[in-house]
């Protein structure tokens, strides 16, 4: 394994040989940093340390809908190891951090040879499908205070704390729900005690509350996320 300790996941996961052709750069992850952008070629995967950002497919009108969260246990741009060119989606930083960049052409390099990278870049996969399959049935299925519950919880997993800046603006997109029904679903749970909420400044006051209040996506997705290197990649040597 790498002598560097890594955060992110899929790094962690390397052998020293590997981490050293991927040519990892370091990077830094300002709020709202476009990383992907629809129909921009995808020139770098990106390996999050710190921070989380989102994927989120963006309609005629401007408004999006988040689709997938990246955090520290995985990568982002990873549709293109199979053959993807240019983005079909927005990616960009919700909670600012840093990580690591890698030219594609080297990951793809690396990928084709079959190795651990490959194995652990389809686990990631497999997370992913099943993180963006179950957003889009609790975004269908459950009401506001679940769903706003879900996603605040996801995010202080991602970023390893219970206090994290997100504006309302945000929080209507990443749910799919207008301003003021975000608004007014955090002012409910605030009043039970279980969030702060205050000048675009989140602060989860009771974690096991706020898991009563979420459906059960939360936890189907964060185990998913947590134990994707434990999954069987369909590789065979």
């Amino acid at each position: 394994m790498s002598t560097v300790k890594f955060k992110n996941s899929l790094l962690e996961n390397l052998d020293i040989e590997i981490i050293k052709r991927l040519r990892l750069r370091s990077i830094t992850f300002e709020l709202g940093h476009e990383i992907e952008f629809p129909a921009n070629p995808i020139d770098n995967l990106f390996f999050l340390e710190e921070g989380m950002a989102s994927m989120t497919t963006t309609f005629q009108d401007g408004s999006q809908v988040e689709v997938g969260m990246f955090g520290y246990e995985g990568v982002i741009g990873v549709s293109a190891l199979m053959g993807t060119k240019r983005s079909l989606n927005r990616v960009y930083t919700q909670i600012a951090g840093h990580g690591y960049s890698c030219p594609i052409e080297v990951a793809r390099r690396e990928f084709s040879l079959g190795g651990s990278f490959q194995s652990h870049a389809l686990r990631y996969v497999q997370t992913q499908l099943v993180q963006t399959a179950q957003s889009t049935g609790c975004n269908a299925k459950h009401d506001a205070e679940q769903r706003l519950a879900r996603w605040l919880l996801l995010c202080a997993d991602r970023v390893h704390s219970v206090t994290y800046k997100l504006s309302q603006d945000f929080l209507s997109h990443m749910l799919g729900s207008s301003r003021p029904t975000v608004s007014i679903t955090a002012g409910i749970l605030k009043e039970k005690g279980l969030i702060e909420y205050s000048r675009g400044t989140i602060h989860i006051l009771d974690v096991a509350g706020l898991e009563k209040i979420s459906c059960e996506c939360y936890h189907i997705i964060k185990d998913h996320l947590d134990d994707c290197a434990q999954f069987d990649s369909g590789i065979t040597r």
